[in-house]
């Protein structure tokens, strides 16, 4: 599979700042169809929150590229803490959870964006299922990230093992924490007395 140039920086980055974020937050392709058309790039993305669709769906508009959203065959808990427990021990013991679709037609892509959060300092469980489950050699695979703080973390590890024959080039990385910023932010209110008070006997606060 023939090798692309480099994507133009600076035109991608333009292109990404005239689009809504509105807009983008909307689009998203269901698993198993990725939008057809005559693109030789996908933006394949897992996201749990939005905040990578939303980077998804910018670079996906600016590129005309066909879309793809990733999904385990079995969703994780709504819970944050519940899925942020459940990842850990997936990731501690390698598990890799089932798809719930694979890419139709792989091969006729010559670029593939690949976006997902990082989870416990690193890519989530299931980037390693896609990765296994897609034979990336020869495509050029760039990585585009969000982050609650902790950088790339060994993310790029997981991509260099998983895809070993994939030409890997440098992403676009950014933070996006406002979850753990939110339940920080109602954790501290209600340990600074903002709960609400147990009534003693005979209905007297």
């Amino acid at each position: 599979m023939a090798c692309p140039p480099a994507p133009d920086r600076r035109a991608l980055m333009a292109s990404l700042a005239g689009l809504s974020l509105a807009g983008a937050a909307g689009a998203s392709a269901a698993a198993g169809a990725a939008r057809a058309g005559a693109s030789r790039t996908l933006v394949a993305y897992y996201s749990r929150t939005g905040n990578t669709r939303v980077v998804a769906g910018l670079i996906e508009r600016a590129l005309g590229a066909d879309l793809f959203e990733i999904r385990t065959a079995e969703p994780y808990p709504a819970d944050y803490l519940a899925t942020v427990e459940q990842a850990r021990k997936e990731r501690d013991s390698g598990f890799q959870p089932a798809l719930q679709a694979q890419v139709p037609g792989l091969d006729r892509y010559d670029t593939v964006y690949l976006g997902f959060p990082i989870w416990g300092e690193t890519a989530p469980p299931v980037i390693r299922s896609f990765l296994a489950a897609h034979d990336l050699a020869g495509t050029t695979l760039i990585p585009f990230v969000t982050h609650g703080g902790y950088g790339l973390g060994s993310s790029a590890s997981v991509l260099t093992a998983h895809a070993p024959k994939a030409r890997l080039r440098s992403g676009f990385v950014m933070q996006a924490d406002q979850e753990r910023k939110t339940m920080n932010q109602v954790t501290q209110w209600l340990q600074h007395g903002h709960r609400p008070s147990i009534p003693r006997p005979g209905g007297t606060p």
